[in-house]
């Protein structure tokens, strides 16, 4: 079993800077990819940035150049530092992570969700 806890979610202010992050723990030991997906209201859920264990990236074109993904491997945390924020990014944040254990079936998981509010 893995759980994957978000922090840092909150208010800020367009242009503004925020940093989440998500810790995974429990049976992590052949953790892969790790994602940040998000939700706005009235819409589906979307892919925002996702970085593999060597530090290979992939990221929404709506956020390209203003959020980073990054990882601590020894920590099994990964973070989104998000920059010149919009009032379009305010959603839910989820923290996803793949589980590929050398046997058996490649799992996913999810986190509660952390709420990003950005006001003009």
């Amino acid at each position: 079993q893995v759980q994957l806890l978000e922090s840092g979610g909150g208010l800020a202010q367009e242009g503004g800077s925020l940093e989440l992050s998500c810790v995974a723990s429990g049976s992590v030991y052949a953790m892969n990819a790790m994602s940040w997906y998000r939700q706005g209201p009235g819409q589906q859920r979307e892919l925002v940035a996702a970085i593999n264990p060597n530090g290979r990236t992939n990221y929404a074109n709506s956020v390209r150049g203003r959020f980073t993904i990054s990882r601590d491997n020894a920590r099994n945390t990964t973070y989104l530092q998000m920059r010149a924020l919009k009032t379009e990014d305010t959603a839910v944040y989820y923290c996803q992570t793949e589980i590929a254990p050398s046997m058996g079936p490649i799992l996913d998981y999810w986190g509660q969700g952390t709420q990003v509010t950005v006001s003009l």
